[in-house]
């Protein structure tokens, strides 16, 4: 994994299919971020949510979340503010649409025990309609979620993907506030 800014080629991302990122995750966290799975880009230069494109680093920072608007290069700084990022599925896809329920569903099981071990304080999963299949909430909405995974309280975000129009940055903003609320304002 390179620490500086790189574009892989097109060998490189097609070489990426299967290979996994990294987790970005302590103990005790106030968040952790949960996408759905790495894409080709970020699997193929190693960090999250790397794509240019993906609205996540710039949605973070509008949020509150970081002081300045980070690259996914220096995701590492994220661990200092307590936030992390793991994801469902490790494995690399083109799109998450390749994905079957299946696979998400087993992946849904390794996060559970993966937030009883780390003990975040809050995971926020990225993108509702695979938190939905993931987890079996046919009916799952936006925002805090009524389940828990033992003390570690659920919330979903609309999914920053460039590729999702349906959510345009505004309304990704105030969702990721919300959480951002929730998690770091010591009277919830």
């Amino acid at each position: 994994m390179r620490s500086e800014p790189w574009k892989p080629t097109k060998q490189q991302l097609v070489a990426a299919a299967g290979s996994r990122v990294r987790d970005l995750i302590a103990p005790d966290l106030a968040v952790l971020f949960c996408g759905i799975n790495p894409g080709l880009y970020s699997a193929a230069v190693g960090h999250h949510f790397a794509r240019p494109g993906n609205r996540f680093w710039k949605t973070l920072h509008l949020a509150g979340f970081t002081e300045r608007q980070l690259s996914p290069f220096e995701e590492h700084e994220l661990l200092e503010r307590g936030v992390g990022i793991t994801n469902i599925v490790h494995r690399a896809t083109a799109s998450a649409s390749e994905l079957s329920v299946e696979e998400l569903r087993a992946g849904a099981l390794r996060l559970e025990r993966k937030v009883r071990r780390y003990r975040p304080a809050w995971i926020a999963f990225a993108g509702i309609g695979a938190y939905r299949k993931a987890f079996g909430r046919r009916l799952a909405v936006l925002g805090r979620q009524p389940d828990t995974i033992g003390h570690t309280s659920l919330w979903v975000v609309p999914n920053p993907s460039g590729a999702q129009a349906r959510y345009q940055l505004p309304e990704l903003v105030d969702a990721f506030r919300d959480l951002h609320g929730a998690a770091f304002d010591a009277t919830s």
